[in-house]
């Protein structure tokens, strides 16, 4: 019989790649942890592993058996659930996590609302790509980023669609109105580090307006992109709820915002609660 808990261990390891990354996801030690995996081996009856040096890497059995253990821990999730909403669960804390304008766009807007229903919020401020990874080793309950970031482990309730602006420095030629992106290929740009969600969705944006930007600058704050912006350094293009620029002239490059859950534990009362307030807040 395969130990569930073994299973957890396991997708830990598929999801960041070596037993070091994994222990410290789980809280465990690297020992523990190899030696969980060990017995798990066993108990399949088939090598679930290849080590190449410090990573590993998932045989045919090792991935079969990870796409059951989503399967299990989307039950898992539906069953406390369930016995949480048994217990009635009208009280407690959830945690989330969201970017910054999100954070001012929608879940700060629901903490008083919440709080009237005697659930407090435990607000992370994480980027897109953060947020997911917290989500999946459980340190949230909610995580609110971008749709293209989540995965199928997910359930995902759409919250808010926002336009990318472009973003100029006083004087440019080009401030007063809209903005083909054509007329920036020429420019130095300023955009979000790699990684971040954003960056892919610039990049993307440029591609299909026949140019790769001139990357001069990084950053994930929007402030400092909008401070280099201001001092010269280059252009940006920037989601219009962190920074207010010019529209795009045509059809402006999108971020669909949504609030993920593991899937199974949308059912959860209080989480249940918190999705709904989110919603009617939009």
């Amino acid at each position: 019989m395969i130990d569930p808990r073994r299973l957890r261990v396991l997708r830990a390891l598929a999801d960041h790649g070596t037993v070091t990354a994994a222990a410290a996801a789980l809280h465990l030690t690297p020992s523990a942890v190899s030696q969980q995996l060990v017995a798990l081996e066993s108990e399949a009856g088939h090598p679930l592993l290849l080590r190449k040096g410090r990573r590993v890497s998932l045989t045919p059995a090792g991935e079969l058996l990870v796409a059951h253990a989503h399967v299990v821990a989307a039950e898992l999730e539906r069953a406390q659930a369930t016995l949480d909403a048994l217990a009635s669960g009208s009280s407690g804390r959830v945690a989330v996590a969201a970017f910054a304008s999100a954070i001012t766009q929608v879940v700060a807007p629901a903490l008083a609302a919440l709080r009237e229903r005697s659930i407090e919020l435990s607000v992370r401020d994480a980027e897109g790509h953060e947020s997911v990874r917290l989500l999946l080793d459980g340190e949230i309950d909610v995580a609110i980023t971008e749709e293209h970031r989540t995965t199928d482990r997910f359930t995902r309730f759409p919250l808010y669609t926002e336009p990318f602006d472009v973003v100029l420095p006083p004087g440019h030629a080009l401030n007063g109105g809209p903005v083909e992106l054509t007329a920036l290929a020429d420019e130095d740009w300023v955009v979000t580090l790699p990684g971040n969600p954003l960056r892919d969705v610039v990049e993307m944006a440029c591609a299909q307006a026949g140019f790769t930007p001139r990357i001069r600058h990084t950053s994930d704050d929007f402030r400092a992109i909008q401070a280099l912006v201001a001092a010269g350094a280059g252009v940006a293009l920037a989601p219009r709820n962190a920074v207010r620029g010019i529209p795009v002239a045509g059809v402006a490059p999108l971020r669909r915002v949504v609030a993920a859950v593991r899937r199974g534990s949308e059912d959860h009362p209080l989480i249940r609660i918190v999705l709904e307030v989110l919603d009617r807040l939009q």
